[in-house]
């Protein structure tokens, strides 16, 4: 299974105006000196991103209710905390808000997290069964001079271009760290007229998985077999198939029924996917899931599991989507971040800086040597014992899945499949 995805943040400044400070400020990286307190700030950062993959699943499943669905909302989360270090006043508010950052008491507090949370990822070891990388990047005009304060503690992922002069050569720059970043699967995500000699800051993450299932599916196995999209609408798939070794449990509190698919370990990378199956076809099937999916509940449902022999049926299927994701971030009251009143100041002393759009590509293939998910019949009922009997879980209905670090709690991916995609 391979799995891309890119974001990218585009700031435009159409008005220029060079106004001095006027206050006195606490540097951010002087607050980070002071801040000795790293312990729990990653594992904060994982929580805040549980619920905001939640309410963003949430509100795209409302505005798009019969469309396959697929992002990274590690890649978004990570992509509007770069946003956040550069915010004050009502728009570091709306950020704290929708990004859950309710327990940090600074700025500081949540940089911590996110340097622990990048260290994690630096010892991700690289090989052929399982890849998982996100590289955050600010790009920003040579003319913008950036405030020491933020500078000194995002040195690595800074760069300048020359948008001014040149906004195809930065353009092309991006789109070329992005096909880097993604090994080649989002060949480009900027077009032509996203970036122009008015840009002043890019920001972007690009974020790449490869997993192989720690135990593959036979080809042979695999059948064209029926797909109930809806009630009254029904598709052929091409269906895999496996008998096997499970984590599963029924979870009344979400309720579906949950499984864990492993992918292959290394030492330190222990990667899964988690198949939410409600228990029948309905246009209201996946609203509980949804609506409960809190990191408490998501983390019992886990611990409830156990391993139990399992007849798995999945689809095989390949998403790729194109996210305009301005709407769904103005319904989840990310405040005035993309608006004129925006302050950004914490980048510049640079006046009427904010965000101009956002989208996110992201793309994933499931089949036999990589990625798949959990099945359910049309009963449905929680039991807290334990059953000899293999479980029978056909993926023959729409179902939440998830791609997720099992060491960190961080969902690194989520889609919801409901059928073939229509041409």
């Amino acid at each position: 299974m391979k799995i891309t995805v890119a974001i990218v943040l585009v700031i435009c400044q159409f008005l220029i105006i060079f106004l001095p400070s006027t206050r006195s400020q606490l540097c951010l990286a002087d607050d980070i000196k002071q801040n000795t307190e790293y312990k729990y700030k990653a594992r904060n950062l994982y929580k805040g991103l549980t619920i905001f993959t939640a309410n963003f699943l949430d509100a795209m499943h409302k505005s798009n209710p019969n469309e396959n669905l697929f992002f990274s909302p590690f890649s978004l989360y990570h992509a509007l905390l770069l946003a956040y270090f550069g915010s004050a006043n009502q728009t570091e508010k709306g950020l704290k808000e929708v990004l859950q950052l309710h327990w940090a008491n600074s700025k500081a507090d949540v940089f911590k997290g996110y340097q622990f949370e990048k260290k994690y990822r630096d010892n991700y070891e690289a090989n052929s069964s399982v890849e998982f990388s996100s590289i955050d990047r600010f790009y920003f005009d040579k003319s913008v001079k950036l405030n020491s304060c933020i500078e000194d503690v995002i040195v690595d992922e800074t760069r300048k271009l020359n948008f001014r002069e040149n906004p195809k050569e930065g353009l092309n720059e991006i789109n070329n760290f992005v096909k880097e970043a993604t090994k080649g699967n989002i060949p480009s995500l900027l077009s032509p007229g996203d970036v122009t000699s008015e840009t002043k800051i890019v920001l972007a993450n690009a974020a790449y998985f490869k997993g192989s299932w720690a135990s593959k599916f036979d080809v042979k196995d695999t059948k064209r077999e029926i797909f109930y999209s809806r009630p009254d609408e029904l598709n052929f798939v091409e269906m895999m198939s496996k008998n096997g070794s499970f984590n599963h449990a029924a979870n009344e509190r979400l309720g579906c029924h949950v499984l864990e698919i492993p992918y292959e370990k290394s030492e330190k990378v222990n990667i899964n996917m988690i198949v939410f199956l409600p228990p029948a076809v309905g246009e209201n099937a996946l609203e509980k899931v949804l609506n409960n999916l809190t990191p408490e509940a998501l983390h019992e449902a886990l611990q409830d599991g156990f391993e139990r022999e399992v007849q798995l049926k999945i689809p095989k299927f390949s998403t790729e989507k194109t996210i305009e994701l301005l709407p769904v971030l103005r319904k989840m009251q990310v405040g005035d971040l993309f608006e004129n009143s925006a302050n950004l100041s914490g980048f510049s002393s640079e006046t009427n800086l904010h965000l101009d759009d956002a989208i996110q590509k992201a793309k994933v293939t499931v089949d036999e040597n990589g990625s798949t998910a959990a099945a359910a019949t049309s009963l449905f009922s929680f039991r807290s014992s334990r059953p000899a009997e293999p479980a029978i879980f056909h993926c023959n209905h729409p179902f939440l899945y998830m791609i997720y670090d099992q060491n960190s709690r961080a969902i690194l991916f989520a889609g919801i499949y409901r059928g073939p995609d229509k041409n």
